[in-house]
């Protein structure tokens, strides 16, 4: 397609920072003739009725949202109008989001250090029905994937659990609270409660001690 027969990318923005939002509208303004876009809202029914009277190509959201999740917002999205794609702009470069994203039907997952260029690039590539994402998470799970070939699982993997998330699961076992797992891995608070909302989740439990009853059922520590 010659680019003067290009139609810009209608692009609808979910985030609940306004100067995530006015940053945004400010770059993709930069590239009129690629993007345009064409509203922004900050929560799942907002998302979900701008989608349904603009029909928008793209919806740029953010994984989390202050009054929901953005993988809820990517599932309404979808169901209210499978045509429109998702792609996730977010912080979290963490390998269990990217999951739940591509599981919940997103089209991209990509992280906020992205230039406007590259972001544009993103959105020009999904829009002809690839699947993005970051590059720097991209070649981590590449790496995972590589160790698995090679039969160097870590304890939990079978059960579908990350390898942080596994790390997280051990230090539980070793009774371990919230602030001390973040200081033994180095991360906050708020990571380490996404990484037991992961694997609870994969573990079908719903606390702590439910946790450790399973990883020592299953052996996965010894």
């Amino acid at each position: 397609m010659h680019p003067a027969d290009r139609t810009a990318i209608r692009v609808l923005l979910v985030d609940d920072h306004e100067m995530v939002l006015q940053g945004l509208r400010a770059m993709l303004s930069r590239f009129p003739d690629a993007v345009t876009v064409i509203g922004s809202v900050s929560d799942e029914a907002a998302a979900v009725e701008a989608v349904r009277e603009d029909q928008p190509d793209i919806v740029l959201c953010d994984v989390r949202l202050r009054h929901g999740s953005g993988l809820d917002v990517c599932q309404a999205v979808r169901a209210a109008e499978p045509k429109t794609k998702v792609v996730f702009l977010t912080v979290y470069d963490d390998e269990q989001y990217l999951y739940q994203a591509l599981r919940a039907g997103a089209s991209g997952y990509l992280l906020k250090r992205v230039d406007g260029h590259e972001l544009v690039r993103h959105l020009e590539s999904v829009q002809l029905g690839d699947v993005v994402i970051d590059p720097g998470l991209a070649g981590r799970v590449a790496a995972t994937a590589a160790h698995l070939r090679q039969g160097e699982f870590w304890p939990g993997a079978r059960l579908g659990l990350t390898q942080r998330e596994s790390e997280v699961l051990a230090l539980l076992v070793g009774g371990l609270s919230n602030k001390a797992i973040a200081a033994r891995l180095v991360v906050s608070d708020d990571t380490v409660k996404t990484h037991l909302r992961g694997l609870y989740r994969k573990l079908e439990v719903n606390d702590r001690g439910s946790a450790v009853a399973v990883a020592l059922r299953e052996g996965l520590f010894h």
